[in-house]
């Protein structure tokens, strides 16, 4: 299924995947996979018109060399779409796994502004951090050499992308409900209006949100 801003999808519909899916073994992809699909695939489009200019300061810095891990020889001949309902075929991660994993590249993209997500990096950024998301929030797992074969790497390449990604972000791999919620909500609306919330934005976004909600709340008890 390719999610298309015209399809008529409710975001009651995707909030029913996220929390009560069914692990049946004929149950159809989870819609939060066909939205994650399209947020990324905007991105990558505009991260093309960009592309040239920053990947080049990219190779240009030895100090993020760490980075360029995520990077392929060729790009994959592959579409996300395809990419994530293979993962989702091969591992039955849940929903709420997408979600986490959406809020790490998130977190990812945001901890390294010089990191732009390509046709060369993506896949194995999302294999990663699906990964990653799976042994946060699943009770049990498949081991890596799993991930790297449902992904289309060694497990070699597996082992050393997931380390570089945990340090990277300084391990910061806690999602709180609050957190969860904002995603889920930003998901919704990609539903309900096709669009305009590209990855990079929607943690600055949910921070703005929280700032905003203490603030008002100083101000109620400077008021009582």
């Amino acid at each position: 299924m390719v999610f298309s801003s015209n399809m008529a999808i409710s975001p009651r519909k995707l909030r029913y995947d996220v929390y009560s899916y069914s692990y049946q073994q004929d149950s159809e992809t989870p819609l939060v996979i066909s939205v994650l699909a399209s947020l990324i695939e905007r991105t990558l489009a505009r991260n093309e018109r960009i592309g040239r200019k920053c990947v080049s300061s990219l190779k240009h810095n030895s100090s993020k060399t760490s980075v360029r891990v995520f990077d392929c020889n060729e790009t994959p001949d592959m579409t996300i779409q395809s990419y994530l309902e293979r993962i989702f075929k091969y591992t039955r991660a849940g929903p709420s796994v997408y979600v986490i994993a959406y809020v790490y590249i998130d977190r990812f993209c945001s901890a390294l502004p010089e990191f732009r997500i390509t046709g060369r990096n993506v896949h194995r950024l999302l294999i990663t951090t699906i990964m990653v998301a799976s042994k946060y929030v699943e009770d049990m797992n498949y081991r890596n050499s799993y991930f790297a074969r449902v992904g289309g790497i060694t497990t070699e390449e597996m082992n050393t992308l997931e380390l570089e990604f945990l340090f990277l972000m300084n391990f910061r791999m806690h999602v709180n409900v609050s957190v969860f919620e904002s995603y889920c909500c930003h998901l919704e609306r990609e539903v309900s209006i096709g669009g305009g919330y590209y990855i990079e934005k929607t943690l600055r976004c949910a921070e703005e949100t929280k700032s905003r909600q203490r603030e008002y709340n100083q101000m109620s008890r400077i008021t009582l």
